[in-house]
C-alpha cells in the first residue's frame, strides 16, 4: 500500500522529463540570446587580426586563460582567465560560439594584449580567428581576438584532448 507522501515511479519519470524539457528550453533561449549578441560582432568587416595587426606595437598587458571547447562543424566554449594590466590582476569569464572544427579539448592559453588604453576597453564582444590541433597532450595553435574598442589579443594555446580547430568565433568577455 502506498503512503500519501510517496511518488509512483511514473511520477518521478514525469518530473525528470519536465526538468529535462525545462533545461533544454533554457539552453535554447540562452543560445539564441548569445547568437544575437555575438553574430553582429563576428560579421564585422573591421575586425583585423594576425601578425600585421600588431606589427611594431608594444603589448599593453598579458592574459592567461583556461577554456573548454567542443566542435562539430559549429563550436562552443567557455572558461575563465586573468588579465594582467598596469601591475594589477583582473579576473574575467569568457564564452563563445563559432564555426569550424571537430572534437573536444581543454585549452590553456597565454599571450599579449595590445591597444588596451583602459580596463574599461577590455570586456565585451570579440571576433576570434583560431587554428590548432590536439591529440592527447600534443598540441599547437594560435588564437587572435579583437573587440569593438580595437583591443587585440594574441594567445598561444596548449590543448589537451582530440580536436582539429580551424575557424572563427564570436566571444564575450565579462569581468568578474
Amino acid at each position: 500500500m502506498m503512503q500519501r507522501n510517496e511518488c509512483p515511479a511514473g511520477g518521478q519519470q514525469a518530473t525528470a522529463t519536465s526538468r529535462l524539457r525545462s533545461r533544454s528550453a533554457w539552453l535554447a533561449r540562452n543560445a539564441c540570446l548569445t547568437l544575437a549578441v555575438l553574430l553582429p560582432v563576428a560579421c564585422q568587416s573591421s575586425v583585423q587580426v594576425g601578425p600585421q595587426a600588431v606589427a611594431g606595437l608594444t603589448p599593453s598587458g598579458t592574459v592567461n586563460m583556461d577554456e573548454v571547447q567542443v566542435a562539430y562543424i559549429g563550436s562552443g566554449g567557455g572558461g575563465s582567465g586573468t588579465l594582467y594590466y598596469q601591475g594589477r590582476a583582473y579576473p574575467f569569464a569568457v564564452g563563445g560560439l563559432g564555426v569550424g572544427g571537430i572534437g573536444a579539448s581543454t585549452i590553456s592559453a597565454e599571450g599579449e594584449v595590445y591597444k588596451l588604453n583602459s580596463i574599461a576597453s577590455f570586456p565585451g564582444a570579440y571576433g576570434q580567428a583560431r587554428y590548432g590541433l590536439a591529440f592527447g597532450n600534443a598540441s599547437m595553435g594560435d588564437l587572435w581576438l579583437q573587440n569593438e574598442a580595437g583591443v587585440i589579443m594574441h594567445l598561444k594555446a596548449k590543448r589537451s584532448g582530440l580536436m582539429l580547430s580551424l575557424g572563427g568565433d564570436a566571444v564575450v568577455i565579462s569581468m568578474q
